[in-house]
């Protein structure tokens, strides 16, 4: 039996709801508003080092980006629609409205938009919290879903919409937001009502195509949560993706020796696991999953040989050390 990927990131999330109201003292009014001068102080920071990045293109518009105008309170459905339907994943608002709307929060759940993107096929990664990450998607053509407060700390309008533009010589951005199709902001105003959700943004692409911005941990993280509702033939295609831009790394190797087993690559598995034991000789799991491709390869002698030393390797995992044993007694029954 292969080791299975684990899932060891807990999920999580927040609401974003509209039109909340709650009344404040004058005291905390004005303890609000010094913290706006310091918010807006570090969107100027944040301005002034994606406007200097001489990385990123001056100037990126993805004007095929599909439009969903918004009805109340679901700008959720509608942005997740419309950064599904650019990755040619095709759906409607009103379909996606039960996946991620609360009507009792009037709004949806971070957590639910993640979950609702991958459901449907795509890969959903939350990208760094900075401004040039969400230019460095744009200009690598991925529309970016980011969360907005237009509003004030003590009157939140939590608002989902799609970065789709950006200008650095005009310090100007453009969204898909709400009944806008083309909705203009300058850079500033941009970064500080986004600052207000932590920064918070993910794209959501097809299998098989990376992020510009995230690193490779990331992407492990976003792929072993994808690969719940993936189908092993999209397992393969994203993971071969991740590995070919990060070949060394241990989860996605993993993932791609997993996925190309269930494909019935036997090849490509036995290829990837036995270069995750040469990059990862303390990974026990390793050796225990290539010892099961070789068993299926009928290369008996190897396959024993790679499960003794993945039970040599294992340290006190019982857990590990007891499926090791399994594969082993496999193993000594096919020489029989």
């Amino acid at each position: 039996m292969l080791y299975p990927l684990a899932n060891y990131f807990a999920r999580w999330g927040a609401i974003a709801m509209n039109n909340a109201s709650m009344i404040k003292t004058r005291l905390c009014r004005l303890c609000m508003l010094a913290f706006f001068c310091l918010l807006t102080a570090c969107a100027a920071t944040g301005v002034r080092e994606a406007t200097q990045n001489t990385q990123l293109p001056r100037k990126a518009e993805l004007t095929r980006t599909p439009f969903f105008p918004q009805a109340q309170y679901q700008c959720g459905p509608a942005a997740l629609a419309t950064a599904l339907v650019a990755a040619d994943i095709p759906v409607t608002p009103d379909q996606l409205t039960p996946e991620v709307y609360v009507p009792s929060r009037q709004g949806s759940l971070q957590i639910e938009m993640l979950a609702a993107a991958r459901r449907h096929g795509a890969v959903a990664i939350q990208i760094p919290p900075q401004l040039d990450a969400v230019m460095q998607e744009v200009a690598a053509g991925n529309v970016v879903v980011v969360m907005q407060n237009l509003g004030f700390s003590w009157v939140p309008s939590w608002h989902y919409a799609v970065l789709i533009g950006y200008d650095l010589d005009k310090q100007l951005v453009w969204l898909r937001s709400g009944t806008y199709e083309r909705f203009e902001m300058s850079l500033s105003a941009f970064e500080r009502t986004w600052a207000r959700s932590e920064h918070w943004a993910f794209v959501a692409l097809p299998p098989g195509k990376l992020p510009a911005s995230a690193d490779a941990d990331t992407v492990a993280r976003a792929l072993v949560t994808y690969e719940k509702n993936a189908s092993a033939a999209d397992r393969k295609t994203a993971y071969q993706a991740a590995v070919n831009q990060w070949p060394d790394h241990q989860v996605l190797l993993m993932g791609l020796g997993n996925a190309a087993y269930a494909m019935h690559d036997l090849p490509l598995a036995a290829a990837t696991f036995s270069h995750m034991t040469e990059m990862h000789p303390d990974s026990a799991a390793a050796y225990n999953n290539l010892a099961n491709v070789l068993l299926a390869q009928n290369q008996i002698a190897q396959a024993e040989m790679a499960a003794q030393k993945g039970l040599s390797v294992a340290g006190g995992n019982e857990k590990l050390k007891s499926q090791i044993a399994q594969t082993l007694m496999e193993i000594r029954q096919a020489r029989h």
